[in-house]
């Protein structure tokens, strides 16, 4: 009951981190739950050529300390599949941690110089939706073939394969932080099984901005009316997704700044200052005015930043404007506050 391998060979398959628990419980002799996530690769029951038969893994980001930005990714093969859900926000949004070091500066200060060519400036600017990579004749992942037609098919297939794991996980990621901290801490494994249903609707609305806007946008106006308020939330995540193209939706985006949750506002604000529709300042201000949990702040100082470094709104924010702070929010205030 053990894998052997002769000493300097590579094995083929793919683990994940996941693997790692379940591995040790194995190794230990113990049952590994069922419940657990992910599964042995080594120890009894395992064999080198099932580990090698493993072509595929999931990759997930949802926080860096203080910054946000949704992505999720499957490896299968030589392709690798990227979905970023909040395209908006560039890799290189601000985190405190990394921008203390002199490589981070530097590269920063490059950009901003013009000195950079368009590989290394991507780091710096918004991304596309969804990327695909050959990561045989890619391996740094600097070609995107999402656009390609001659690999359309395997798009499509990557696309439909992730879009089904985030559906059965069920993803939790699908609702903002401070639900999660308010609802889902105690048992989130049994809130992700109550919530099934809706985590896949919010998976559906997210996956509009995938479509041509022409054909989202019924189902988007549809979302921004729900009564669900994730369901408006990511319907206006989708509308910052298309940018300018989603105008036609900006008297409703409007109406969703006064709505009666505090994300659904952001959401709305945001959207309407990427596009430069209107001062989004006024409506986040009021937002931090009456929140009253940090995790909530947290989100918003992540678009403050967003807003300030990327579109150009100086919020000249002090922290009085953040009567609720603690945990990781004192990062972006250090960061904001003059």
């Amino acid at each position: 009951g053990r894998i052997e391998a002769p000493i300097g060979s590579r094995v083929d398959g793919f683990v994940s981190f996941v693997d790692f628990g379940p591995t040790v419980l194995n190794l230990a002799g113990v049952d590994v739950p069922k419940f657990v996530d992910g599964k042995p690769f080594l120890g009894a029951g395992t064999s080198l050529a099932e580990v090698n038969q493993r072509q595929e893994t999931f990759g997930y980001a949802d926080r860096f300390d203080e910054k946000y930005d949704l992505v999720r990714s499957l490896r299968k093969g030589r392709w690798k599949y990227i979905r970023n859900y909040q395209a908006i926000y560039p890799d290189g949004l601000r985190n405190n941690y990394r921008y203390r070091m002199l490589a981070y500066q530097e590269w920063r200060d490059l950009h901003a110089a013009g000195k950079l060519s368009p590989t290394q400036s991507a780091f710096f600017e918004s991304k596309p939706v969804e990327e695909l990579y050959d990561l045989e004749t890619d391996p740094w992942e600097l070609t995107n073939l999402a656009n390609a037609d001659e690999h359309h098919a395997v798009l499509t297939d990557m696309r439909n394969r992730l879009t089904e794991r985030v559906k059965e996980l069920p993803d939790l990621g699908f609702y903002p932080e401070s639900v999660l901290v308010e609802k889902a801490a105690d048992n989130p494994i049994q809130f992700g099984q109550n919530h099934a249903n809706e985590i896949s609707e919010l998976v559906d609305v997210a996956n509009l901005s995938l479509q041509d806007f022409s054909d989202a946008e019924e189902s988007l106006q549809a979302a921004l009316a729900s009564e669900n308020p994730w369901k408006r939330y990511w319907a206006l995540t989708v509308c910052s997704t298309f940018g300018d193209e989603a105008k036609p939706l900006v008297e409703t985006a409007r109406k969703l700044t006064k709505d009666s949750n505090l994300l659904v506002r952001l959401r709305a604000a945001e959207f309407l200052g990427l596009i430069k529709q209107d001062d989004p300042r006024p409506t986040i201000r009021q937002i931090l005015r009456e929140s009253r949990s940090p995790v909530v702040n947290l989100i918003v100082l992540n678009t403050v930043v967003f807003l300030e470094d990327d579109c150009g709104y100086d919020f000249a924010l002090t922290n009085e404007a953040v009567p609720v702070q603690g945990g990781e929010v004192k990062r972006r205030t250090e960061y904001l506050v003059d």
